[in-house]
C-alpha cells in the first residue's frame, strides 16, 4: 500500500478538491458544512498519507489507524451537535471513494488484477471508516439526549425559598426513580443552603399518584426529616385524595393541604409568625406572634 500512500501525498491537492465537491454536492446543509469542512479532511488525508510502512487498509482497528478513528469520532461528534444527519456524517468518509479509485486506476492502468484487488481493499477500508463514523454519531447523540434529559429534570426541580427559614419544592410531571433521586438530592441541598425549617412539598403540577409515587414522595419527606426540616405536603386535590384512600397509602405522618397557600400559612405560624393586612395598602405580611 506504499504506493497509494505516496499518490495520496503527491496528489493532496486534486484528492482534497475532488473529496470536498463530493461532500458538497450530497450534503443539504453547506453552509454549515464548509465550515471546518477543508481542515478536517486535509487532516484526514495527512494521516492516510502518513500511515507507517506494513500498515494494511483491511484493518481499521491497528494501532496505525486508532488517531484517524478518534479524529473522525471527533468529527461525527461535532456533526450530532451541529444538527447533521447520520447520512451527511457518513457522506463525508464515502466521498472519498471517488478520488481514492482514480488513483489506484493510475497505479495499475496496466495490471486489471491487482487494480481490482486495490479497488476492492480501498471500498472494504473506506465502508470501514464509514461505519465507525456512524456508531460514533449515534454514540454522541445518545449523550447529548441524556445530558439534556438530565437538564431537563433539574430545570423541573426548581427549589424556592418561600420565606425566611422556609422552601417549597414545586413538582411537575410523573415522578421515577431517577427524577425522586434529583428532588431528594436538590431539597436537601436547599434545606442546607438555607437553613430552612420547613419544606413544602407541592404536588399540584403531578397528574397522578400511585403507591410507587407515594413511596418516593415518603422516601423524600423522610431524607428532609433527617436534615431537621418538617414537611409539608400540598396540592392535595380531591381525585388525588381519593387515589390515596382506595389505595390504603399511609400519609398519617405527614402534614398535608390542598393548596400551596395554605401549605405557606401553616409553615408561617409554625415558625411563629402570622399574616396580617395592613389598613393603608390592602396587601398581607408576615410579622412576629406576640406571645
Amino acid at each position: 500500500m506504499s504506493d497509494l500512500f505516496a499518490a495520496i501525498q503527491q496528489n493532496r491537492e486534486s484528492v482534497l478538491e475532488e473529496w470536498l465537491t463530493g461532500v458538497k454536492a450530497g450534503s443539504r446543509k453547506r453552509g454549515l458544512i464548509d465550515k471546518d469542512l477543508e481542515n478536517q479532511a486535509s487532516e484526514v488525508l495527512s494521516l492516510i498519507a502518513g500511515a507507517p510502512a506494513g500498515t494494511r487498509l483491511d484493518d481499521t482497528s491497528a494501532p496505525a489507524w486508532q488517531t484517524l478513528n478518534h479524529l473522525l469520532a471527533s468529527f461525527s461528534v461535532s456533526g450530532a451537535n451541529l444538527g447533521f444527519s447520520p447520512s451527511e456524517v457518513s457522506l463525508f468518509v464515502l466521498s472519498l471513494k471517488a478520488p481514492l479509485f482514480k488513483l489506484a486506476r493510475q497505479l495499475n492502468k496496466n495490471n486489471t488484477d491487482e487494480l481490482f484487488a486495490e479497488v476492492s481493499r480501498i471500498d472494504d477500508f473506506v465502508d470501514r471508516l464509514a461505519l465507525h463514523t456512524a456508531d460514533s454519531y449515534i454514540e454522541g447523540r445518545n449523550q447529548i439526549i441524556a445530558r439534556q434529559q438530565q437538564e431537563m429534570m433539574e430545570l423541573s426541580t426548581p427549589v424556592v425559598t418561600l420565606w425566611d427559614g422556609i422552601v417549597a419544592l414545586p413538582l411537575i410531571g410523573t415522578l421515577d426513580s431517577n427524577r425522586t433521586q434529583i428532588v431528594m438530592e436538590s431539597l436537601l441541598d436547599a434545606i442546607v443552603q438555607t437553613n430552612s425549617r420547613f419544606a413544602i412539598i407541592d404536588i399540584t403540577g403531578v397528574p397522578t399518584v400511585d403507591t410507587l409515587v407515594a413511596q418516593h414522595l415518603l422516601k423524600t419527606i423522610t431524607a428532609a426529616r433527617l436534615m431537621g426540616a418538617e414537611c409539608i405536603l400540598s396540592g392535595i386535590r380531591p381525585q388525588i385524595a381519593q387515589t390515596i384512600v382506595h389505595l390504603g397509602i399511609d400519609l398519617a405522618d405527614v402534614v398535608t393541604k390542598a393548596r400551596l397557600a395554605d401549605a405557606l400559612k401553616l409553615a408561617l405560624e409554625r415558625s411563629g409568625r402570622m399574616v396580617v393586612r395592613t389598613s393603608k395598602t390592602g396587601t398581607q405580611q408576615a410579622t412576629p406572634r406576640e406571645n
